[in-house]
């Protein structure tokens, strides 16, 4: 009775899917394309930047969309081309007709993008799901990576914050995640990003809405609902010790998802990382530290023919 009442509230609660080209037409930019990678699925693509520059390709985190490495792409464009991307299931991308949404399907799709565009070596960085994707892809991948960036990376064997917010305590929850798919009010999105980031004054309702209505694109909620029900996808020694290329992880100390003594386990397995920790910061350091973290990571990218020293720690 208890499931049934909670269904019938969630039908009269619903939020409705926003139309695909209206939303389109507010998150695309002239640098976006589509990218067609399987029947049925056209990946959201922007490339910018220097257009003979090395290349850095950035990957989302959960629910996210390549929006989130804007900063990013405002402070590196003048060296270097950047290749960021909507991974299905989320922002303008949209379903996968294949139903699957796992790190090694998102790996399969980086991989169709970049023979798409023709580019065969490059650096590249992932936040939180996209810093799980990110290993994984320079793990399968290592004669394509010149360099790792991990940032607050998903993957550290028993490393989950014990209070997520409620965005991820729902979809984290077998049969509520499913009565409550398109329950999903602006309020609980922007309460959220207050429990995900540290630094406060990057929320501002622009962001909110953005996160809202991208969620709110045709078909996303229902891929994060299969998504959620996946199974982990731990890293192992085995995987992160096939990355021979220099690593630079990039954590915030005040993440209240994936705690910061997660960067450690990650730097105790790859053979050639350093650890940039950044004081009161969250999840999402690219978007809550700009100038920080797209200095460091400035300083990566040009480093990259030098040799790093292993797992050399600096605490700021």
């Amino acid at each position: 009775m208890a499931l049934l009442g909670l269904a019938a509230l969630s039908t009269l609660l619903a939020v409705p899917d926003m139309p695909a080209a209206d939303l389109k037409a507010k998150y695309s930019n002239a640098a976006s394309e589509f990218i067609t990678v399987a029947p049925g699925l056209s990946v959201h693509v922007r490339d910018e930047g220097k257009r003979d520059g090395p290349v850095l390709v950035l990957l989302h985190g959960s629910n996210a969309s390549l929006q989130t490495w804007e900063p990013w792409v405002a402070r590196l464009g003048d060296r270097y081309r950047i290749i960021s991307l909507d991974f299905p299931g989320h922002g303008l991308t949209g379903v996968n007709p294949s139903g699957d949404y796992s790190q090694n399907a998102y790996a399969d799709v980086i991989a169709k993008v970049m023979n798409a565009k023709h580019i065969n070596r490059f650096a590249i960085a992932g936040n939180s799901m996209g810093g799980g994707v990110a290993w994984l892809y320079a793990s399968a991948h290592p004669e394509q990576i010149t360099g790792l960036v991990l940032v607050d990376a998903a993957g550290a064997v028993s490393k989950m914050a014990s209070s997520l917010p409620i965005g991820f305590r729902i979809a984290r929850t077998p049969i509520l995640r499913d009565l409550v798919r398109n329950v999903t009010p602006r309020w609980m999105i922007e309460k959220s990003l207050h429990q995900t980031l540290a630094v406060q004054s990057v929320i501002t309702p622009a962001m909110v809405d953005r996160y809202w209505e991208l969620l709110r694109y045709p078909g996303n909620r229902t891929a994060t609902v299969a998504r959620f029900a996946l199974p982990r996808s731990p890293a192992t020694p085995e995987a992160l010790a096939r990355i021979t290329v220099p690593v630079l992880i990039q954590w915030g100390r005040d993440d209240q998802l994936i705690p910061v003594d997660s960067a450690q386990w990650f730097a105790e397995h790859l053979p050639d990382a350093r650890i940039v920790i950044y004081d009161s910061v969250g999840h999402a350091p690219m978007e809550e530290a700009p100038d920080r973290t797209a200095r460091d990571v400035g300083a990566f990218m040009a480093g990259l023919q030098t040799t790093l020293g292993p797992n050399e720690t600096t605490a700021k």
